[in-house]
């Protein structure tokens, strides 16, 4: 049997191979391949084996660089067995930030598509550590070996190693969101903190299906030793999804539980609706990745069993889960007051996390003894303490010093998010800390003040930026329908009925422009947060 104590966190494939060696472990819909947890277990053994045989040694940095489907997975878990750190980068990012991350990372190796391979040979600098290559899929005029050689070559009684809780894992980066990606480096303990944690709070039982629209929720389904359901889509693109290409392996695979972001849910749930599909197999559904409204929460009734969990956790890479919330709560009592400019209600805090509010500041706080705490109901800047924070962001001392703060043994991590805790402990989240808009007169916070105007039957979303040196508060607007903004005097009507609105509530009568735009810049990860700053700049060029 496999010892689940064991560290790596690999091990936990193993108890699932131990336990339910002929169940399924993954299905890749666009490919029609399958995996038992048997099967995932000694392919992800042999590849392990065949990249140690390749030259690569533990600690190694490897550029991980292949669509999330049966190979990333199983690769994953054959570098985790080897003791290697994968580093994943969205390719969304761009091409300017991808290699930006890379030379961050510095990898030792790199497994990937052909497509990565000849874009390294165009950027050499970039990728010169590298000594390892590995191709997934036809090698063409580079060197190094292919997936087929590593299992070919690997050995059938490869024994994975024994390390400490703190050996690196994987450097995961941020989705550059609110600026630069950050990589942040995991340890094996914190993904199995991970792990445990999320089959605590959600109850996830062994019988259970997942479909795992996002990566790494992919590789804790393999964890919780669940069956995982990839299904045919774009996972730098969840919001352009094909609804039917969610819906049908759900009705098909009987699936209980589904991790995706707001944006996807809006999408399917709109479907759902419009063509009468209910989807009643769903036990759990779990969004997160930016605020989720109330509006999409409540298109549910009519989709789910009545007994199924919506929640919304609240997270970032360097720490998750940090608290949680469930649909019912949300639409019975904190949404009324979301929709008043109190914030978004993100929950109560998962049991292991410490939750506190400080005085903001952009400057770095060494000590926990140089923090000034808020009282309750009060706006400041969200920091957290929990066993599964990452403490470091690698190669990248400064943005460390910034987000972390010392305190005895331990620290906390400064969430880079506004909020407040109210009397009943509960989080409310006020938006980014560096989106906040200081004016000569007060501080507006994003997701207050956009909560007024989206009130507007014809507001989709809205979005509070700064401009001009003074930073003069203007509120954006993307329209449900584009025909409020096509004339000139439609134009003018619409902005003076935002503007009226806008003037009945004082979070918002500060703010006299408004300007439209017909499609927000969002996030490669979740395409659900909205990037304010690049608005921002866009607005400073607008009449």
């Amino acid at each position: 049997m496999t010892n689940i104590e064991t560290c790596n966190i690999a091990s936990r494939l193993g108890r699932g191979a131990d336990e339910k060696p002929d169940s399924l472990a993954i299905v890749e819909i666009s490919s029609g391949k399958q995996k038992t947890f048997k099967e995932l277990q000694n392919e992800s053994s042999l590849l392990a084996s065949g990249l140690i045989q390749s030259g690569m040694k533990a600690g190694n940095r490897v550029l991980l660089m292949v669509p999330y489907g049966i190979d990333f997975v199983t690769l994953t878990f054959a570098m985790f067995k080897a003791c290697l750190v994968p580093a994943l980068i969205d390719p969304g990012l761009g091409i300017k930030n991808v290699l930006k991350c890379i030379k961050q990372v510095q990898p030792h190796g790199m497994i990937a598509v052909p497509l990565a391979h000849a874009i390294k040979k165009v950027f050499p600098s970039t990728f010169k550590s590298i000594q390892h290559n590995v191709t997934v899929g036809t090698r063409w005029f580079w060197g190094g070996a292919s997936l087929k050689k590593l299992l070919d070559s690997g050995k059938t009684d490869f024994k994975m190693a024994s390390m400490e809780k703190e050996h690196p894992a994987a450097i995961l980066f941020t989705s550059g969101s609110t600026g630069t990606a950050k990589g942040v480096l995991f340890s094996h303990d914190i993904f199995n903190h991970q792990v445990r944690i999320l089959q605590e709070q959600f109850n996830i039982t062994p019988d259970e299906t997942d479909l795992p629209t996002f990566p790494l929720f992919g590789l804790f389904s393999i964890g919780l030793g669940i069956t995982s359901i990839i299904p045919e889509m774009d996972a730098t693109k969840p919001a352009r999804v094909d609804p039917k290409n969610i819906i049908d392996p759900i009705q098909n695979y009987k699936i209980s539980s589904s991790f995706g972001s707001p944006a996807l849910w809006d999408t399917v749930s709109q479907y759902c609706l419009s063509q009468n599909i209910q989807l009643p197999s769903l036990k759990r559904i779990i969004m997160a990745g930016a605020p989720v409204s109330g509006d999409l929460l409540a298109r549910f009734e009519n989709i789910i069993d009545k007994n199924c969990k919506i929640y919304t956790p609240y997270g970032a890479t360097e720490v998750l889960p940090v608290s949680l919330i469930d649909r019912r709560e949300i639409l019975d009592e904190t949404w009324a007051l979301s929709s008043q400019g109190k914030g978004t209600c993100v929950g109560y805090p998962i049991p292991g996390v410490e939750i506190k509010i400080i005085e903001i500041t952009d400057q770095p706080i060494l000590n926990w003894q140089d923090v000034t705490e808020s009282d309750a109901n009060t706006v400041g800047e969200i920091v957290v303490k929990a066993e599964w924070a990452t403490r470091t962001y690698f190669n990248r001392q400064d943005l460390t010093q910034l987000a972390k703060i010392e305190d005895g043994n331990s620290f906390w991590h400064r969430m880079g998010d506004l909020g407040r805790l109210d009397e009943k402990n509960r989080l409310w989240f006020y938006g980014r800390k560096n989106q906040r808009v200081v004016t000569e007169l007060e501080t507006l916070y994003t997701i207050p003040c956009e909560a007024i105007f989206n009130q507007h039957p014809d507001v989709k979303r809205s979005a509070l930026v700064g401009t001009g040196s003074k930073k003069m508060a203007v509120i954006i607007i993307e329209p449900v329908n584009l025909e409020r903004i096509k004339s000139q005097v439609s134009r003018k009507r619409f902005t003076e009925e935002l503007l009226e609105r806008g003037a009945k509530s004082s979070l918002t009568k500060s703010i006299t422009k408004v300007l439209f735009h017909k499609e927000f810049p969002v996030d490669v990860r979740h395409n659900a947060k909205i990037f304010r700053e690049k608005l921002s700049l866009w607005a400073e060029n607008q009449k």
